[in-house]
């Protein structure tokens, strides 16, 4: 027997499934389900674990198998999601001339995709800055962008692999200088290393979460780190 809350993110996992062929991402859970926060999506999911309606396939994102049809389930009182909450998060195309909008980024023909700068992978003692002088690109859908200049990075390590982030992946990145707590960034510490890591700060301090429980969290005065982007979209090539 499920409650509630777990039948109803069956059910959107299921029909999110569906139309789009692969899992939504803990942050889709989380607005489809109004939850305050993504560790509330955590429990949930190893709730449907724990029962045996999902299974969770190791070192893969977005790879929950459904195992329990949820229309085969009683469906507890106030479930029924409404159709907008997986219909949201469909992906799209916008035609349209994005150039003014996606500044140092070049349009595909129709504006369906652009090619955004590949600086290769995330190095110790390598800022941005020193990175950008490359010729190699990444070609990414135009939805996935919003304002400013965009850069694609390549991962190195696991730190954020429960977060969905492996080693090898490639991760869109927005410019930015500063972050909101709870945003995956690219920072610079110190001068000297550049990691992706979750952002927290903390009076005059600031903290750099991973997402793997085999590393800790790295506190930092405020100065010593450089916000040089923001995440907005992960690839990867099976």
């Amino acid at each position: 027997m499920l409650t509630r809350k777990q039948f109803e993110l069956l059910r959107y996992i299921n029909d999110y499934q569906h139309k789009q062929g692969f899992s939504p991402s803990y942050d889709e859970m989380k607005e489809a389900l109004t939850l305050r926060s993504k560790s509330g999506v955590h429990r949930l999911i190893r709730a449907l674990e724990e029962r045996g309606a999902i299974r969770r396939r190791p070192h893969r994102a977005r790879s929950i198998e459904i195992l329990i049809d949820p229309d085969s389930l009683r469906q507890p009182a106030s479930a029924r999601l409404p159709e907008e909450a997986v219909a949201a998060f469909a992906p799209n195309v916008i035609k349209g001339n994005f150039a003014p909008r996606l500044q140092g980024a070049r349009t595909a023909p129709e504006a369906a995709a652009v090619h955004l700068p590949l600086y290769g992978r995330i190095a110790a003692g390598l800022p941005i800055e020193a990175m950008a002088n490359t010729d190699a690109q990444i070609e990414v859908p135009s939805a996935w962008l919003s304002r400013g200049d965009h850069y694609a990075l390549e991962v190195a390590g696991d730190s954020m692999i429960e977060e969905g982030i492996h080693d090898g992946d490639t991760v869109v990145i927005q410019k930015a200088e500063t972050a909101e707590n709870g945003d995956i960034v690219v920072a610079l510490v110190e001068e000297n290393e550049v990691t992706l890591k979750r952002f927290r700060r903390r009076g005059a301090s600031i903290a750099l979460e991973p997402a793997n429980q085999r590393y800790e969290t790295r506190i930092y005065p405020s100065e010593k780190v450089r916000v040089q982007g923001r995440l907005v979209a992960l690839l990867r090539r099976y």
